[in-house]
């Protein structure tokens, strides 16, 4: 063989298969690319708006005395759940026991008075009567009646004022909740007042437990979003919300829409509102926060998609669609919430619409795909 032919041969070894190669990878290059498409799922959804909300506590209150002393017991752990009633502080009451001992003595003596005054008064009156006395001695002792009488009402409310004391020496549950920290110890000089005229000891904290309220705010938007609607219902909403914790994401607790104030913060262009929730398991506590979701229309017909399936164009949203010729076309759409891991469509697509579902970061619009079907799951599938 001559030394051509066998450059000839060689070249066609080193060079043969790269041109074979070449026709193989245009025809990959020019298959399109596949994505699974679906039509939107179609369900009756009602219009809601989701809302961040805190919990705060339906009663709290700051525990101070009404009478000053030493503090002698603490009946409480920290952060336990207490009982209306239950005795928490316990300030020395051997100073109003005093007082209220002397309080009934000063009665005693005033009713012996009285009684007295009584005899002394109707044997003057008697005296006067028969001619036996003069008017102005029966005047006097008649006098003499009506201040006994009244030293011995003053007496009483003395009594009464010194057992208010006393009882006070005991700082009682004013509610059933879970109390904080003790803020003194034992042996300290508590200060009280009954009106709060004068400095108080903080002793505890009191925060009710089995109901809490949950405070959100809503833009002026959604605030007349939601009253027309209730006009429209004549007022017959139930107020009926739910409610997902910082750790959920199913709205799986249940409120009641029981307040929206009266008017629009200006500063921030928001109106307060609030539910009550019931916390019979105690899992809620005032401070944290929570989801909201308030209904303001009843349920209509929508189309829900995956939410990947949803892309940012600037200050809009687009859902990349198959054209019956197989184009990908973008569609400007209108969204709304997730419902079971869906978004809502509020606008913009058909439900004869194929939305693409898989495949997106292969779509480019107007050009050509090879669509496969594939059922949209939803959460609860």
């Amino acid at each position: 063989m001559s030394l051509t032919a066998i450059a000839l041969v060689a070249g066609g070894l080193f060079v043969g298969p790269y041109f074979f190669a070449e026709p193989t990878e245009a025809a990959v290059a020019t298959t399109p690319p596949t994505v699974a498409v679906s039509a939107p799922v179609q369900r009756e959804v009602n219009k809601r708006l989701t809302l961040l909300g805190q919990f705060s506590a339906a009663h709290q209150v700051e525990l101070r005395a009404q009478v000053g002393g030493t503090l002698t017991k603490i009946a409480f752990k920290d952060g336990e759940v207490v009982r209306k009633g239950d005795v928490l502080f316990q300030i020395d009451p051997t100073p109003y026991e005093n007082r209220f001992i002397k309080a009934t003595a000063a009665h005693e003596s005033a009713r012996t008075r009285l009684e007295l005054a009584n005899i002394e008064a109707a044997r003057a009156t008697a005296l006067q009567k028969n001619g036996g006395g003069t008017a102005q001695n029966a005047d006097q002792k008649i006098a003499e009646q009506r201040a006994a009488q009244a030293a011995v009402d003053a007496a009483k409310a003395d009594i009464r004022d010194a057992e208010f004391d006393l009882d006070r020496t005991r700082i009682l549950a004013p509610f059933t909740g879970r109390i904080g920290t003790h803020q003194v110890s034992e042996g300290n000089l508590i200060a009280g007042s009954r009106a709060a005229a004068s400095p108080t000891t903080l002793l505890a904290t009191i925060v009710s437990t089995d109901t809490l309220y949950l405070n959100f705010d809503m833009s002026e938007a959604d605030y007349l979003a939601f009253q027309r609607e209730r006009l429209k219902r004549d007022n017959t909403f139930d107020g009926k919300v739910k409610i997902a914790l910082a750790d959920e994401k199913d709205f799986s607790h249940a409120g009641t829409l029981d307040f929206i104030d009266n008017t629009l913060d200006p500063s921030s262009g928001t109106i307060h509102a609030r539910a009550t929730v019931l916390n019979a398991d105690g899992l809620l506590t005032p401070g944290g926060f929570a989801r909201v979701q308030v209904p303001i229309a009843p349920a209509s017909p929508a189309l829900l998609v995956p939410d990947a399936s949803v892309l940012p164009d600037q200050s809009e949203h687009v859902v990349l669609t198959v054209s019956k010729d197989n184009i990908v076309t973008p569609k400007q759409v209108q969204i709304g919430d997730l419902r079971d891991g869906l978004r809502v469509i509020r606008s913009g697509l058909e439900p004869s619409d194929r939305v693409i579902v898989s495949g997106i970061p292969v779509a480019r619009a107007g050009a050509a795909v090879t669509p496969q079907d594939q059922q949209i799951l939803t959460a609860t599938n």
